[in-house]
């Protein structure tokens, strides 16, 4: 399964997301109806959760743009933890399922991350450890997996950005906000019944 699944995340992902979807447009939530306070909550929570995943995301591209395989990245977001796109990324997907108002779709994307993403980050590590041997090895044992650690938090005056690869980035960057955008889109349809409903669910 590691062998399969690494290689390609990117596609199984992009399936995923495309089954998301369609569930999402052909579904009610129950929680808009008995539980309406809650589901507002649960929107506002979402909202902040992809706020902070969007410029959490921009701020590790910032660091990585041009360096992902020649330079070993130890400051920034990068000196707080070894992973922090894909933690800011846990919190972009947790607050996109959020925003559906829908706690089964929210768990669910939970469970896709923590089924998916290790294998991913345990074979990025061992790339990483094969390009930079020791000097990885020391950041590894000083600097967490997955968890901030603000404490450890260090950053330079100044960094050198390619701006090019930066920019392509960036795309990536805000994807958990076009997201929201784009199920709250699907939303006004579902509210107008210009789509059919198959099941509900939490």
């Amino acid at each position: 399964m590691f062998e399969f699944v690494v290689p390609h995340r990117t596609r199984i992902s992009r399936l995923l997301g495309g089954v998301f979807i369609l569930v999402f447009m052909f579904s009610d939530r129950k929680l808009e109806y008995y539980a309406p306070i809650f589901s507002q909550i649960m929107i506002i929570a979402g909202c902040f959760l992809v706020g902070c995943a969007t410029v959490g995301r921009l701020w590790c591209a910032q660091y990585i743009a041009g360096y992902k395989t020649n330079t070993l990245v130890t400051s920034g977001p990068y000196s707080m933890c070894r992973n922090p796109l894909y933690f800011f990324s846990l919190l972009g997907g947790v607050g996109v399922g959020l925003c559906t108002e829908s706690l089964t779709l929210t768990a669910v994307i939970a469970a896709v991350f923590v089924a998916v993403y290790p294998m991913t980050i345990r074979a990025e590590e061992r790339k990483l450890s094969h390009i930079f041997g020791e000097a990885y090895g020391n950041y590894a044992a000083s600097t967490p997996r997955f968890l901030p650690d603000i404490s450890k938090f260090n950053e330079p005056a100044e960094y050198t950005v390619n701006t090019k690869i930066f920019r392509r980035e960036v795309v990536d960057a805000v994807y958990f906000a076009w997201a929201v955008g784009f199920f709250e889109f699907i939303e006004i349809f579902v509210e107008l019944q210009l789509l059919p409903t198959y099941f509900s669910m939490y």
